[in-house]
């Protein structure tokens, strides 16, 4: 099998069409000026934008609302060796408008820890890239 047949980049649509499938990805960013890594639940917006719900007292909030993040989410099969991995690119902020916010809370993502004062944090996806080794079958 060639390389060509093994490795392949995605390009926006497919990473996004991927990316609604996964049920977790990774926010990373920057804690105390290390690189942190979070596993979070999120969905995708009609505007292609990643979507988080967490407590506005959280930690994430502090660290991501206004600076530049990553976001990563992936499936892959050991055992076939295939899998694909989405990253998305862009300026983090959390949710303030009312109305934008009582519309997440009916079509956002759900959390899955009880949150009492949950808050959207929107990942604007300027930079969308993608890979998938192996035909995954959308795995």
């Amino acid at each position: 099998m060639a390389h060509d047949d093994v490795f392949r980049v995605l390009d926006r649509e497919e990473c996004l069409r991927l990316l609604a499938k996964a049920p977790v990805g990774r926010v990373v960013f920057t804690r105390h000026a290390l690189p942190a890594v979070l596993p979070v639940n999120f969905s995708i917006d009609t505007d292609s934008s990643v979507l988080l719900r967490t407590s506005a007292s959280s930690e994430l909030v502090r660290a991501v609302d206004g600076v530049v993040v990553a976001f990563e989410a992936d499936a892959f099969d050991a055992t076939l060796r295939s899998g694909w991995s989405v990253v998305v690119t862009g300026r983090a902020a959390v949710v303030t408008d009312p109305a934008e916010h009582e519309r997440l809370s009916r079509t956002g993502p759900r959390s899955w820890m009880p949150i009492a004062d949950a808050i959207f944090v929107r990942i604007e996806s300027e930079i969308v890239t993608g890979r998938e080794l192996g035909d995954t079958g959308g795995i």
